[in-house]
């Protein structure tokens, strides 16, 4: 769980792709939820970031996983000094203080989050934290956003209907070609001609269906080998240790993936 505040930096870099930035803003004026999907390493979360400083909200992010239970996203009562005293949960804080609150893979959590949350998602803004006995109205200035991957739910964990319907929707995909190698160029300050190289090869990575993969190469690890590349590591090792290597463990698909790294550099 992570907590950040608005100052007075430059936003968080972003490249729109679509209208994303101004359903946003809709969705925070009219109080609706709003649900991200896409697959990982997109720029879903770094999208939030963004939206948060641009509209000068503190955000909690909360990354949900199997062991995520509403105890921990409410709160607890601990034993300090030999009394026992309340401690909210970060769902707790960013309802009383109106913060932006980002659940990252909602779909991960276990299903007591999922009911915990919502009221949080209808004309209600409520919040039940039944082990303190309270309900919450959710501070002016909140807002719910939630995403997950929903090519890797599928099959395993899926949001309900129930719960899908609450929320206004929106689709992320890896950013046109032109539009990657830029966000490569921004974050990284690598050569022009080296993005390009990294975008062209990620997009030939994300073509190899057959090999199975659980996850196509994101954005993220593209920005990761412009890193490596921008240190001084040469560009087949970078693409191997940031991108290969990450997305397999399989000794032959390893050795697929580095032909066709060896092909691009």
């Amino acid at each position: 769980m992570s907590t950040s505040s608005p100052g007075k930096t430059e936003l968080p870099f972003y490249c729109p792709v679509g209208g994303e930035v101004d359903l946003f803003e809709r969705c925070y004026s009219q109080r609706l939820p709003l649900m991200l999907k896409g697959p990982t390493g997109c720029g879903k979360t770094r999208f939030v970031e963004h939206m948060a400083a641009r509209l000068g909200k503190p955000l909690i992010t909360v990354p949900c996983h199997d062991d995520t239970s509403a105890a921990d996203l409410l709160g607890r009562w601990l034993v300090k000094g030999g009394d026992t005293v309340w401690q909210d949960g970060p769902v707790t804080r960013a309802v009383r203080e109106g913060a932006i609150l980002y659940l990252d893979e909602i779909a991960e959590a276990r299903p007591d989050v999922v009911v915990a949350i919502h009221p949080l998602t209808d004309h209600r803004r409520h919040l039940f934290v039944d082990r303190r006995g309270e309900e919450l109205t959710a501070t002016d200035g909140f807002m719910l956003v939630v995403s997950f991957n929903p090519g890797y739910q599928r099959g395993w964990k899926e949001l309900k209907p129930s719960t899908r319907q609450r929320f206004v929707a929106a689709s992320f995909d890896y950013p046109a070609p032109d539009l990657e190698a830029s966000i490569l160029a921004n974050e990284t300050d690598c050569d022009e001609k080296v993005a390009l190289r990294l975008v062209k090869l990620g997009n030939k990575l994300r073509e190899l269906d057959e090999l199975g993969l659980a996850e196509r190469a994101s954005t993220r690890l593209l920005v990761d080998a412009a890193h490596l590349i921008t240190s001084g590591m040469p560009p087949r090792s970078a693409c191997i240790a940031a991108i290969v290597e990450p997305l397999s463990d399989d000794p032959e698909i390893l050795e697929a993936l580095g032909e066709v790294v060896s092909l691009a550099f």
